[in-house]
């Protein structure tokens, strides 16, 4: 990247002295104003942080001497904040986690530039009436392209700061996490005005009433989930297991801790990801000790099997649903994988990667649709696998196939002792707000979480340093929520937003200019018509 040697000591209106003049100082800044919106996820979880997160960022970014200058901060921004929501990925990827979150940071370069473009300066009140509106839109399509599972899927989605604030659960079951970021980042843009424009408060305190007057509106009319009944599942979580024997020795913990399950009565008993190490059909053994333990405590269990299929060549993550006369037939396979960690894009160029990381050292493979099981009970589960449950348009479309409870099997074994395992269980709660499905997250080794219809958190998580199985009472509901009837509406809405602005911006570049009639302007006199000549 070149500089230039040195920006101005002082910008217009901007307020920004000598020591942001240096473009090194001003980069390192945005950086960490970009990052700053993490705190707003678990672990520390300061959701009301996420309302006033993005301001630094803005107003660096509105401060800019050029466009150009705010693309960086745009973009430079936007690294922060991949890396600080991506952090837990430096043990397994090491310095390829810092050339994934700069490109993806790149997405961000046109917000910074839209930020300086409406908010540069002192805004007129039809500048911040648009910014009100142009820069959440933006901001939802970097989110959008970001959520491409290529690119790394969903993660860290700024509406899913807000997983355990009730009214913002009522507006996920409206528009998704999609409605969330949207006003999480007007809020934001109203906030920046009222602190570095004055001239343009009005249009900025207008801007926060409708949003307020927007979410009360939704909390009073939205319609709530109607709780139709419960079912008894159980989650079995075994907890960090290593040696050379880790699957058999895993299996066998897991075996134990479904044996206390027998008297309690579940209708389910659901295991997390990777919890079987062998295909079931080459390890009969294996799937008769299931049978015995579904006959012992009286329900299904949902096994999920990591390991090459004798029916199709490769390795399949794969939910697997044992009755007590063994395997029911029911299987999902996992269809959207996690880049470098179940397969390496472009192996071929970007094979390296396993030997700087922990990158995966065989590609899984792909399962084809999704599905949803009937038990024993005659309970209609859709399950989910792992980084799945990030995908808010999979829980949709298992709702829409009659899913009465969503199960996501996972495992974070790896990240054990960062904020990741926290961040995971928290999106099962938007999950079930979105869809009006209850959703249990269950976990090899923590965290493992239960919600209900709407989002709300059911018992006690099991943390990272549990190894037990637990039993929870799940309400079920029905009805269908106005996101899963209507699907992603805030993006299709942020889109025209985009497209008029595209268009009015083409409109003004490209319209005919008027040119003013020539004056009209009278002849030069010649010499021998001067007036001494005619007398005059």
């Amino acid at each position: 990247m070149k500089w230039p040697e040195r920006w101005p000591e002082r910008w217009p209106g901007s307020g920004t002295g000598l020591w942001l003049a240096s473009p090194w100082r001003r980069a390192i800044v945005a950086a960490l104003a970009g990052a700053l919106p993490m705190l707003a996820f678990p672990a520390p979880s300061w959701w009301w942080f996420a309302y006033v997160a993005l301001v630094p960022w803005i107003l660096l970014a509105r401060s800019a001497p050029t466009g150009r200058r705010a693309a960086y901060d745009g973009w430079l921004g936007g690294l922060g904040f991949m890396l600080a929501v991506h952090h837990w990925l430096l043990p397994s990827l090491n310095v390829f986690t810092v050339v994934i979150a700069a490109l993806l940071g790149a997405l961000w370069a046109p917000w910074g530039w839209l930020v300086r473009r409406f908010l540069g300066g002192v805004p007129s009140a039809g500048r911040v009436g648009a910014a009100l509106l142009v820069l959440p839109s933006g901001w939802l399509m970097v989110e959008l392209v970001r959520s491409w599972q290529g690119f790394g899927g969903p993660w860290g989605l700024l509406g899913s700061s807000q997983w355990q604030v009730e009214p913002a659960l009522r507006l996920a079951s409206v528009g998704g996490v999609w409605l969330l970021s949207f006003l999480v980042v007007a809020v934001n843009v109203a906030v920046a005005v009222l602190v570095a424009v004055r001239e343009s408060r009005m249009p900025a305190v207008a801007g926060l009433v409708a949003t307020a007057a927007a979410t009360s509106a939704t909390w009073v009319w939205s319609p709530r989930p109607d709780v139709t009944g419960q079912v008894r599942i159980a989650v079995v979580q075994p907890g960090v297991i290593g040696g050379a024997n880790s699957a058999e020795a895993r299996f066998s913990r897991e075996e134990t801790l479904t044996r206390t399950l027998a008297g309690q009565d579940p209708d389910l008993v659901v295991w997390g990801e990777s919890s079987v190490g062998f295909d079931l059909a080459n390890r009969p053994d294996l799937a008769n000790r299931l049978a015995a333990l579904s006959r012992l405590t009286g329900a299904d269990i949902m096994v999920n099997v990591d390991a090459h299929r004798s029916d199709h060549p490769g390795i399949y993550k794969s939910s697997v649903l044992v009755g007590p006369q063994g395997p029911t037939g029911d299987r999902y396979d996992k269809m959207r994988l996690v880049p470098f960690g179940e397969y390496i894009p472009a192996r071929s160029l970007l094979g390296w990667a396993t030997s700087v990381g922990k990158a995966a050292g065989e590609d899984r493979r792909k399962g084809t649709e999704q599905v949803v099981m009937n038990t024993g009970h005659g309970l209609r589960v859709g399950p989910l696998i792992c980084f799945e449950t990030a995908f808010p348009d999979m829980s949709r479309h298992l709702a829409q196939d009659g899913a009465e409870v969503l199960l996501a099997q996972s495992s974070t074994s790896t990240f054990q002792h960062s904020w990741a395992p926290e961040q995971h269980a928290s999106l099962a709660a938007l999950r079930a707000a979105e869809t009006g499905r209850p959703m249990v997250h269950a976990t090899l080794t923590g965290v493992s979480a239960v919600y209900g219809p709407g989002g709300e958190r059911i018992g006690s998580w099991l943390g990272t340093d549990a190894s037990t199985a637990a039993v929870y009472d799940v309400p079920l509901a029905r009805g269908v929520t106005p996101y899963v009837r209507f699907g992603d509406w805030p993006v299709h809405a942020a889109l025209l937003i985009l497209a008029a602005l595209c268009a009015t911006e083409g409109f003004r570049a490209f319209r005919p200019r008027r040119t003013a009639p020539e004056p009209l302007v009278p002849p030069a006199r010649t010499a021998h018509e001067s007036p001494a000549r005619h007398g005059r």
